[in-house]
């Protein structure tokens, strides 16, 4: 299906999205330009979460919107790999080991697998390998790379000559208690000794570009040449605005720990423009997202943890980025891999009915809105990052009805798509893979995720009644085997099996509610379970009289 892409900055005086909001905010901000930076970054010292990945995602989508514009952009993915070893986190493996290694870089502690050379890079591939599978593929700068190889030396030596005025910037946004004490540096050093940072400057001779420092956990000292310094970085709250410049970053988001009033992102700008003389990039605070059970926001360093590898083991790649873009990022929210992964699942396919127009929307407005989000939920873009149209309208079936089908068919796919198939509405063969993708989170979530109310088994054949139910339940039981399953294919829809299970139930003298437990009980041995009338039509008729024979 053909999809006309009208986001332009002439003719999208409305913006449709939250990111496209960003996107003109910027250019109002910055000016036009041949090359616009978008930069994102995190310290790989744990499991980079879920939580994280908002920050990517709005980056991303930003990106996104201005690629729609027509306008050229680099996207940046720094990691922060030369900071600080300061944590064991607790769902890493070879927890002795890595204490063995607490104050070095993150890049000198060892990886706990074999297919990552250091602790930072096993963190970094997790996510690296995961993202192009959510259409996200940043160029990525390495910090300690960038560091060792003295590309940031004139950036040091320019916060060692201004430490001064550094100092009185810091102190500006710190009450009386916290502000610097005594002498102080803008770097830090890791002894080239015994790698850690336990280490105090003890002299700058800015004329020779010499810094000496001393180690109080080995008794190192030691002079170095800041130009050719395998071992020294800035503090990061100068390191960060050092980069905007270094980088020309015009738009970063940050977390509203970050955007708080005389926060970091506000001492950064000031040191960004006052110090390096770049103005800070064009910004906007995200909010926290939790695991819904969980109290308080992700921490990897604790180790309570979901990353994007899990989450989509639940949710296919469009569902996944759908949840971040139709959520403004200063709202707070949860992941869950409860009953609400049917509720989402559902919203997104409206959704993409109302953007393909399969389903009217209420109004214009919405219909934008709407389609937009699809838009950008979508994985596939073009050679120039812009969002492509759908070449093909892709086959919904219900999220619900699916793990159903599953479970009818024992957690086996390709039974359980053959049964979709033979409902009416067969998929065309090029369907068939988004198809398959869905069913195979549709089955981890069963195995894995979903209450165990909503989880079911359907008895072998020949299964010995159940000794849940008396001698009235199994003779209702048998009604409904006789009169209605054996006569199943002669119902037109749900509705009129349904009327004829209420006859049933109406003939032995039962509610429908006690007739729909019996045969609960003795299809599943559980006391509910699917809409009836449907799981009866659902199922292979021979299979039913099978596990019902014995009534």
């Amino acid at each position: 299906m053909e999809q006309k892409n009208n986001n332009t900055t002439k003719d999208r005086t409305r913006p449709a999205h939250w990111a496209d909001e960003a996107a003109l905010k910027m250019i109002r901000e910055k000016g036009e330009k041949d090359l616009y930076t978008c930069a994102s970054g995190i310290t790989p010292s744990g499991t980079v979460h879920i939580g994280n990945f908002r920050e990517i995602i709005s980056v991303d989508l930003v990106v996104r919107a201005l690629r729609d514009m027509g306008k050229k952009v680099r996207f940046i993915y720094s990691w922060d790999d030369y900071d600080v070893f300061r944590k064991v986190p607790a769902n890493m493996p070879k927890q002795e080991e890595l204490a063995k290694y607490l104050r070095y870089p993150i890049t000198m502690v060892p990886s706990p697998s074999a297919d990552a050379e250091n602790y930072a890079r096993y963190n970094e591939l997790n996510v690296e390998r995961a993202l192009p599978l959510v259409g996200i593929e940043p160029e990525y700068l390495y910090q300690a790379a960038k560091y060792r190889a003295g590309d940031y030396a004139g950036g040091m030596r320019i916060a060692l000559e201004k430490k001064s005025d550094l100092k009185k910037i810091l102190d500006k946004f710190r009450d009386d208690e916290h502000k610097i004490q005594g002498q102080w540096w803008p770097v830090s050093v890791f002894c080239e000794k015994c790698n850690k940072d336990e280490t105090g400057i003890d002299d700058w001779d800015g004329d020779l570009n010499l810094l000496s420092y001393s180690c109080s956990a080995c008794g190192y000292k030691d002079t170095v040449d800041l130009r050719e310094a395998k071992s020294v970085k800035l503090l990061w709250r100068v390191d960060w605005p050092m980069r905007w410049a270094h980088e020309k970053v015009d738009f970063e988001p940050a977390g509203k720990e970050h955007h708080s009033p005389g926060g970091s992102f506000d001492t950064a700008s000031v040191i960004s423009r006052e110090i390096y003389g770049w103005e800070a990039p064009s910004s906007f605070k995200y909010d926290f997202i939790s695991l819904k059970g969980n109290k308080g926001k992700m921490s990897s360093s604790k180790g309570d943890v979901v990353d994007l590898a899990e989450v989509l083991k639940v949710y296919t790649p469009e569902l996944a980025r759908y949840i971040f873009t139709g959520t403004r990022p200063n709202v707070e929210f949860t992941i869950s891999f409860d009953l609400d992964v049917i509720k989402i699942y559902e919203d997104y396919d409206k959704c993409e009915r109302i953007a393909l127009k399969l389903e009217a929307a209420k109004d214009e407005q919405t219909f934008l809105r709407e389609k937009r989000i699809y838009e950008l939920s979508q994985v596939n873009t073009d050679a120039e990052g812009k969002t492509l149209p759908l070449a093909l309208t892709p086959y919904q079936v219900p999220f619900r009805h699916l793990c159903n089908l599953i479970q009818i068919a024992d957690c086996d796919i390709d039974r359980a798509l053959a049964a979709l198939a033979k409902e009416g509405n067969p998929p065309l063969p090029e369907q068939i893979a988004t198809l398959k993708a869905r069913a195979e989170c549709a089955r981890y979530w069963i195995e894995e995720y979903a209450p165990d109310e909503f989880c079911f088994r359907l008895k072998a054949a020949g299964s010995d009644i159940s000794p849940a139910l008396d001698a009235a339940e199994k003779a209702a039981v048998r009604s409904l085997r006789d009169k209605v399953i054996n006569n199943i294919e002669s119902f037109a829809d749900d509705k009129e099996c349904s009327t004829a299970i209420y006859k049933v139930a109406e003939e032995e003298g039962m509610e429908g509610k006690a007739l729909f437990r019996a045969a609960y009980q003795a299809l599943i041995g559980k006391d509910q379970g699917p809409r009836l009338a449907s799981f009866l039509r659902t199922i292979n008729k021979e299979r039913l009289l099978e596990i019902l024979a014995g009534y």
